[in-house]
């Protein structure tokens, strides 16, 4: 896991449980529970993907995206902080994440489409 997962790894776990809530994000998501965590996600994965249309947008009209492109990346941390949040509400973390794509290495996206549905 690289060094920037494992720290807000560990950040996460810790405020989790934290009495904290009063200074800490982290802690009020997870006060408020899994639903409020889940609309975060949600609003999130929205937001991403308007960004990721409008820098494609931009990237087709052969504009200057560097303002699109920034706003994409800023937009999928938000999704990928918020999700990591998730997981750690539900016990689980970023190394999981990493350990099940790491399992599919060498297995063919459809084979592994395919065998989600035999489950």
């Amino acid at each position: 896991m690289s060094k920037v997962l494992a720290e807000l790894t560990e950040i996460l776990e810790q405020r989790k449980n934290s009495a904290l809530a009063d200074s800490s994000y982290v802690a009020q998501l997870h006060a408020k529970g899994l639903n409020k965590i889940l609309e975060k996600v949600g609003e999130e994965a929205t937001e991403t993907i308007l960004a990721a249309k409008d820098y494609a947008a931009s990237q087709a009209k052969e504009e200057n995206s560097d303002t699109d492109r920034a706003a994409l990346i800023s937009e999928t941390a938000d999704l990928w902080f918020h999700t990591l949040v998730m997981l750690s509400h539900l016990d689980a973390n970023a190394n999981d994440v990493l350990e099940e794509l790491a399992r599919r290495f060498g297995v063919s996206g459809i084979d592994e489409k395919a065998s989600r549905k035999s489950k």
